[in-house]
């Protein structure tokens, strides 16, 4: 591992044969870019910014942010924002995407080719999410591939919900001259929801196959029932695919969860993130996991190019 300072701030980069990944651990564990260079010519398989607003780190479009300890927009007695403890029927805040997409990390581990970061909750986590606890992201990186644990381990008495998840912000497209109708995705789901305004899921229909990153109905679907745990994604030829992998169980649970999201239909992007559970699973359940007092339980991903 490689840190350098960057405009007053500190950063970490690893590079593994032909790819470079560079994050700002201390600041969401985000993981900020990850690229490829071969044959002379580079491709950036996770994108960042270049003109990412520090100021409003929540909101940059780029890297991977981290969604602890809730994903999505949660919601408690129809008020948004909020989750309700299914142990006790306390009310508590809970931004999107819960409070670690911005949080502070301290790096614990560091080697030639991984880092492992606890996160320091705030007064407002410790208000929003007051359990006893102990969060770590861990990336192992490769030359063409990249794993990333979410680990929690429950050091008090009673037992702690969460469902985790990440936000993958994908170049797209990644081909000089071609755009997001030359790009497919390959998921085999059986279910497909909405995460209507109500925080409610609403059934929605199976998009059109081969389904393009062109089709405006994939933008924030959600894929649950799926056969398999691994999702690919790249050009309509079939060469070049990102794979995401899902923990080690060739099926997943019913309700691990896929969502393709972009900003707009310019977007330099392409979101395609991999979640614990549905959004707003304290109310529904859907994917809501617990981990009881002494346990340790682990949000598994690896990314890799083919």
């Amino acid at each position: 591992m490689t840190n350098f300072k960057k405009d007053g701030r500190e950063f970490q980069q690893w590079c593994v044969g032909a790819s470079t990944f560079t994050a700002c651990i201390t600041k969401g564990a985000r993981l900020m870019s990850w690229t490829v260079e071969a044959a002379g010519a580079r491709r950036d398989v996770i994108r960042w910014p270049e003109n990412a607003n520090w100021d409003d780190f929540r909101s940059i479009r780029g890297g991977n942010p981290i969604l602890f300890p809730f994903m999505g927009r949660n919601f408690a007695d129809g008020k948004k924002f909020f989750w309700k403890n299914p142990a006790d029927g306390v009310v508590r805040p809970m931004p999107m995407h819960g409070f670690a997409t911005d949080g502070e990390f301290a790096i614990a581990e560091a080697t030639e080719n991984s880092v492992r970061a606890k996160f320091v909750p705030d007064a407002a986590a410790r208000e929003g999410y007051p359990f006893d606890y102990e969060f770590f992201v861990v990336y192992r990186f490769s030359e063409l591939s990249l794993k990333c644990d979410l680990v929690m381990t429950n050091r008090g008495a009673e037992r702690i919900p969460w469902c985790v998840g990440h936000h993958f912000y994908f170049a797209m497209p990644w081909h000089a001259g071609l755009s997001r109708k030359d790009y497919v995705l390959k998921i085999d789901a059986k279910k497909f929801w909405h995460h209507a305004a109500d925080g409610s899921l609403a059934k929605a229909d199976e998009p059109k196959k081969p389904i393009s990153f062109d089709d405006p109905a994939i933008c924030d679907l959600i894929y649950t029932k799926l056969k398999t745990n691994r999702v690919a994604f790249g050009p309509r030829n079939g060469e070049e695919n990102v794979v995401i992998k899902i923990g080690d169980n060739e099926t997943p649970t019913p309700w691990t969860t896929v969502v393709t999201w972009s900003e707009s239909d310019d977007s330099p992007f392409y979101c395609v993130e991999p979640w614990m559970g549905a959004p707003n699973s304290t109310v529904h359940g859907n994917g809501l996991h617990f981990v009881e007092p002494g346990a340790t339980e682990t949000f598994s991903v690896e990314v890799s190019l083919e």
